[in-house]
């Protein structure tokens, strides 16, 4: 059998990363490139529904005991636009507390005063960068731990249920489930190989939408602008300053939502401003697209009507009220995660998944742990021994020991 950790060294030196402006599915189509490599892989172990199809979807079944539930494993094969996928350079450390090195003619350390997760990881073996690039992690790890898992599946002969397994592209710009094909997926329920670390298990996550500004102005030179001039970047900083600084990201929480601006681009005559709203709370996430809509009513009211338009669009919402009345997918992970040796923490996502539209569109589907730290940066990592155990905690949510 090939190991996890050199099934995902293979991944992760594949770049797959989303582009949020492309209008195409997968949004980049070296993504698609990942998605040969694993109906290649899966082929060869012996799956032989094996496919892509046209958008980047990649589908497969591991057949089992068909008296049991049949059971989705689901990951996503993009990488976050946030930081580089390209070229990764992974090596395995040996972890005995301390800094790490990853880049020492940049002078790049992974330092354990910054990243505190570390203190949890004594004695283990990270799998690091070099401090240039993202490692691929999310969601490398849950590719490569779920195609463990399927090929154990196939060589151990254990009894299981039978597996679905779904890849799916551009989660990481929110169209991960949009063409996800769920009767053709044909499981009674799923799971998401997408958390972050060992024991965590998450079936609330934010609700979610984007917002995007755009603030026009008027140019004039500026020997001559006395009472004429409108400069829209002055504009769209006021807009920003009338937003509650207590609710951005840097200040928040757990449950608490926040209003986070992504970027910013403007010169005199014309400026945009884009930002994601994030809460729990449906009435709370609600009151949030309020108040940038009272933010921008107050602008154009005083340099009149249609200098700040504002364009929110909802993403996705909490699946919480969908896994809540079939609460027995989360107690078989739970049960399988006991039965390796994990201590089972539910803990709400401080993000989204692509569980969170799937559970809405009819497939419950709450999310499992990988055991990666750090996603989306240069400093992303995780230990070779957690993906171990993720893998044979994947296996025994599949065989219900």
């Amino acid at each position: 059998m090939t190991s996890v950790v050199d099934r995902f060294l293979k991944y992760v030196s594949i770049d797959t990363q989303s582009d949020e402006t492309s209008e195409t599915c997968p949004s980049t189509m070296k993504q698609k490139d990942l998605g040969a490599a694993l109906v290649e892989e899966m082929l060869q172990m012996g799956i032989t529904d094996a496919r892509m199809d046209e958008n980047g979807y990649v589908y497969g079944t591991v057949p089992g005991d068909p008296s049991l539930p049949t059971i989705g494993l689901i990951a996503h094969m993009d990488t976050s636009p946030d930081a580089s996928g390209c070229d990764v350079k992974a090596k395995i450390v040996e972890y005995n507390g301390g800094d790490v090195l990853l880049n020492e003619e940049k002078d790049i350390w992974l330092r354990e005063k910054d990243y505190e997760s570390l203190k949890n990881h004594h004695g283990k073996h990270l799998i690091v960068t070099d401090g240039t690039t993202l490692l691929g992690a999310d969601n490398k790890a849950g590719v490569a731990e779920i195609m463990a898992c399927a090929e154990r599946l196939l060589t151990t002969r254990m009894g299981h249920a039978t597996l679905k397994i779904g890849f799916t592209p551009d989660e990481e710009v929110g169209r991960g489930a949009d063409l996800f094909d769920i009767p053709g997926f044909g499981a009674d329920y799923a799971y998401t190989v997408d958390g972050g670390a060992i024991g965590e298990m998450e079936y609330e996550n934010f609700n979610a939408a984007g917002a995007k500004v755009i603030v026009h102005g008027l140019n004039i030179h500026p020997g001559a602008a006395k009472n004429k001039m409108v400069n829209s970047q002055l504009i769209a900083m006021e807009f920003n300053s009338l937003l509650p600084a207590a609710q951005r990201p840097e200040h928040t929480t757990g449950y608490e939502g926040f209003i986070m601006l992504m970027a910013m681009n403007g010169e005199v005559e014309k400026s945009s401003l884009v930002y994601i709203i994030r809460d729990h709370d449906m009435e709370k996430f609600q009151q949030k697209k309020a108040v940038m809509e009272a933010a921008a009513a107050f602008i154009n009211a005083k340099y009149g009507e249609g200098t700040l338009e504002l364009h929110i669009k909802d993403s996705y919402f909490n699946m919480k009220k969908c896994i809540e009345p079939c609460m027995y997918v989360v107690e078989r992970a739970m049960k399988a995660m006991e039965a390796v040796g994990m201590t089972p923490k539910t803990v709400p996502i401080r993000g989204g998944t692509d569980g969170a539209r799937l559970s809405y569109e009819g497939l419950p589907c709450p999310n499992l742990c990988t055991g990666g730290e750090n996603y989306h940066g240069r400093f992303e990592y995780i230990p070779v021994e957690d993906m171990e155990k993720c893998v044979d905690m994947l296996v025994a949510l599949m065989t219900g020991l």
